[in-house]
């Protein structure tokens, strides 16, 4: 933890909690009719902000957030910070013996405090006006930079139920930046069947050929001047932000170690989605789960990389029943997803013909990883086993001429030789090991060396 990011965003927050303190007070108060030197909440002078020492201080100044905006994010963030604050919405309706319908708010099953929904926040803001109600309801909108940038959101309720009964919630991202100066990356959960990819290799360990290195080549500048050209050049006028491309060919050729060296090249998270967990055979939820998906990435400059994408993104069916409308229809939403995604999408598939037509026109590139030629394969023997103790009889080039394996193949191989050469406390990697390790290998695909 950065102690100086910390201390300034308290600073910060403490006085602004204290200004969310008295407004609540005086709404209350005006509400209630008690006692109150004030007529409205807007008499209340929020503190300034004039500079920028807080990350807090920096999203107020950014966005230039008003009274509405900025009572909003302390609203959310108070039950983390000063959950003391909320008591009073707890008073009760003495005519009905129990809480007011207009405070909204929830009671969590752990925490003891009040957890203020989008009810509790238009009425902190607008009381009784109806007019001023609907235009504080504008900052749930999609519009608003606090959806579109993962601010503030409120969570989802039962279709049938009003959506302002949803609680009000502060993006974690968000959190992290206005208390400890820092986001933790986000956990591999139902809502986000997603795990960070990462790699101790560098961009000079990728054995493949020069056309596909040029290929991803061009990935990486986009990710690196994207930004420039759209904005300085103004060509978000003609071209959609975002980059889309798939990477395809047979199991094992570097497809999943290509897009975590993209990130660490490039300084941007990876994220592997499981697919497993977003396919669900019932109507409409595949939709809803890779929609969860798509809005925890939006504005997060991440990579999101779809593994055996062919599983979500396949060919459409020809329409027999419900469910074939209902599948070719979650194909149409992902490509329009996808399509408006502003991040960098990798799809890897063992096979592009299996891959539904209608994504080739919405990708900016197909990178195919080939099985390698024998002198990459010699180069990717070498790699491997650089560092072990070798016998001086192998003859990595005659294994690389006479078995065609990739490179993932080899690494099991590998794994196979090194356990075996600790396990039998031999001095030396030898042939006769490796071929073993071969013959296990390509035992799995039913072949024989």
């Amino acid at each position: 933890m950065e102690i100086n990011k910390t201390k300034a965003n308290a600073d910060v927050l403490a006085k602004d909690l204290y200004w969310l303190g008295q407004v609540i007070e005086t709404r209350l108060a005006l509400y209630l009719g008690r006692d109150n030197p004030y007529k409205d909440i807007y008499e209340i002078t929020p503190p300034k902000i004039t500079d920028d020492t807080s990350l807090y201080s920096r999203a107020v100044l950014h966005y230039d957030m008003g009274p509405y905006e900025r009572i909003a994010l302390l609203l959310a963030a108070a039950p983390q910070l000063r959950p003391q604050l909320l008591d009073p919405f707890f008073v009760k309706n003495a005519t009905y013996d129990r809480g007011f319908s207009e405070f909204g708010g929830l009671r969590g099953q752990a925490h003891s405090g009040f957890l203020p929904t989008g009810e509790t926040l238009v009425f902190l803001l607008a009381g009784n006006d109806l007019e001023q109600r609907l235009e504080v309801m504008g900052l749930f909108e999609k519009d608003h930079y606090f959806n579109r940038h993962n601010i503030l959101r409120l969570n989802k309720v039962d279709h049938d139920e009003p959506p302002l009964a949803g609680q009000l919630s502060l993006s974690k991202e968000y959190l992290g930046y206005f208390t400890t100066g820092h986001v933790n990356k986000p956990d591999f959960s139902g809502d986000f069947p997603a795990k960070l990819l990462t790699t101790r290799l560098g961009w000079e360990d990728l054995v493949l050929p020069d056309q596909t290195l040029t290929e991803l080549e061009e990935i990486k500048a986009w990710i690196e001047h994207g930004d420039f050209l759209l904005n300085d050049w103004n060509l978000i006028k003609k071209i959609k932000p975002g980059y889309r491309t798939l990477f395809h060919g047979p199991p094992g050729t570097g497809k999943t170690l290509t897009a975590s060296l993209l990130g660490k090249a490039t300084g941007l998270d990876v994220y592997r989605i499981d697919l497993s967990m977003i396919v669900s055979k019932f109507i409409g939820e595949t939709e809803k789960n890779l929609a969860g998906v798509f809005d925890m990435a939006e504005n997060k400059n991440w990579i999101l990389f779809f593994d055996e994408a062919d599983a979500l993104f396949g060919k459409r069916t020809q329409t027999k029943d419900a469910h074939d409308r209902y599948a070719n229809q979650e194909i149409s939403f992902l490509l329009q997803r996808i399509e408006d995604f502003p991040g960098v999408a990798i799809l890897a598939t063992n096979l592009k013909s299996n891959m539904d037509d209608a994504f080739s026109r919405r990708f900016q590139s197909f990178v195919f990883f080939p099985m390698p030629e024998p002198p990459d394969r010699l180069t990717l023997w070498q790699k491997a086993f650089d560092g072990l103790p070798l016998d001086d009889k192998i003859d990595f080039e005659k294994i690389a001429n006479d078995h065609e394996m990739a490179g993932g193949a080899i690494i099991n191989v590998l794994r196979y030789v090194a356990i075996w050469l600790k396990q039998k406390k031999l001095k030396a990697v030898t042939q006769r090991l490796i071929m073993d390790g071969i013959r296990k290998e390509l035992s799995k695909e039913g072949k024989t060396p």
